[in-house]
């Protein structure tokens, strides 16, 4: 599709100054300074910035809606974009497990899910982006990952550890085990000692993940770390380059990674929901301390445009602060500064709000229409 060259006339944009009716032309998939082609009156409505999504994995209901429904991983990555796209998110990283977990979390099905996504990213007009989830305990596949991040272009890796190490340090079965090794076609009693001779190695992950970090930092890959709990385990993420901290559990990791000078992510559902489901520190807490600087979708992508108006209308933030959090703030923590405000010469990445429902009416990306619904197709269209 070619970028639009039009000018959008009569609807509250927001800057970083907040809301005001301004006109908003768009040349060459780009936000311009002076008035172009023909004019669209989109009065009622509010023009935002394009939201960018700086991890979510709810990609994989497109991939497998069902157990085994794996056919044709391209034709679910589309489907991925519409919904993107009818959300307002015109950046996305698509966060994709290589985990001890096998299945749809595991290695094969990772190199899958980035050749699918190679395939279609030049045909949908989203700027869909991956980001590689990996296990630290999987000591004998560091040499994998490296390869697979060089195979597919990956520039940013996380790093997690979801081991039951409570359970199998007691020497206890964990809980839900024998159904995850079913579900991956594992016996229950292989997969039971395959993971604790993983956590009997955990002493040996130290030295050998500074070594991996080191030679993907020297690679250009973005480094994190997922679920901080600890300052300790923050400083320590921080010396190995994980300058990204990931859902950190606890206010003291959040801090922690604020002092730094590390980004913080949270998730947009956490903050929606009122709390973390899993008990740890609430999301809107992080933000009215200054904390965070950037939400993710996590699972649910309208999270992100709902986080953002349930802060601004709780008077936590303004709303061009709460915005901020899902364009600009991803956007610099990428490294992408072409992108996450409304200011000539950025990317026309933008979406058009009803004010009323907050429902997106349409979403621009690069200048290029990915989605678009009701009265204000009618006007872009008529």
């Amino acid at each position: 599709m070619t970028a639009l060259e039009i000018t959008l006339r009569g609807a509250q944009v927001l800057t970083p100054e907040g809301l005001s009716i301004c006109d908003l032309s768009l040349s060459g998939g780009r936000i311009a300074d002076t008035p172009q082609g023909r004019i669209v009156d989109l009065s009622g409505y509010m023009i935002l910035p394009g939201i960018v999504d700086v991890h979510g994995d709810g990609f994989e209901r497109h991939l497998a809606p069902r157990r085994g429904a794996m056919k044709d991983l391209a034709q679910g990555m589309i489907a991925t974009e519409a919904e993107l796209a009818a959300n307002g998110i015109t950046t996305a990283v698509l966060a994709q497990f290589y985990s001890w977990e096998g299945g749809m979390r595991g290695p094969e099905f990772a190199d899958q899910v980035f050749a699918a996504l190679a395939e279609v990213r030049d045909h949908v007009e989203t700027d869909l982006h991956a980001q590689l989830r990996c296990e630290i305990s999987l000591l004998d596949d560091y040499g994998a990952v490296e390869d697979m991040v060089a195979r597919h272009g990956i520039g940013y890796l996380v790093f997690n550890d979801h081991l039951p190490h409570k359970a199998l340090a007691a020497g206890k079965r964990p809980q839900g085990l024998t159904g995850q090794a079913l579900r991956i076609g594992r016996n229950p009693e292989k997969h039971l000692e395959f993971i604790q001779g993983l956590h009997d190695r955990m002493p040996e992950v130290g030295p050998a993940l500074e070594r991996l970090a080191a030679r993907l930092t020297t690679r250009g890959v973005r480094l994190g770390s997922h679920d901080d709990s600890t300052a300790e385990g923050r400083r320590r993420a921080r010396a190995r380059g994980m300058t990204i901290a990931e859902f950190p559990e606890t206010l003291e990791a959040a801090e922690e990674a604020r002092a730094g000078g590390d980004h913080v992510i949270m998730g947009a559902p956490n903050l929606v929901r009122g709390g973390s489901h899993k008990g740890n520190v609430s999301a809107v807490d992080l933000v009215a301390m200054g904390l965070v600087d950037a939400l993710a979708s996590d699972y649910h992508y309208p999270s992100l445009r709902r986080a953002a108006f349930l802060l601004a209308d709780g008077g936590i933030c303004d709303l061009s602060t709460a915005w901020g959090l899902i364009s600009t703030g991803p956007a610099q923590l990428l490294g992408l500064m072409d992108r996450g405000a409304i200011r000539p010469g950025l990317r026309a990445d933008l979406v058009v709000l009803a004010p009323e429902t907050r429902r997106v009416m349409a979403t621009i990306a690069q200048g290029r229409i990915s989605y678009m619904a009701g009265d204000a197709a009618s006007r872009f269209v008529g």
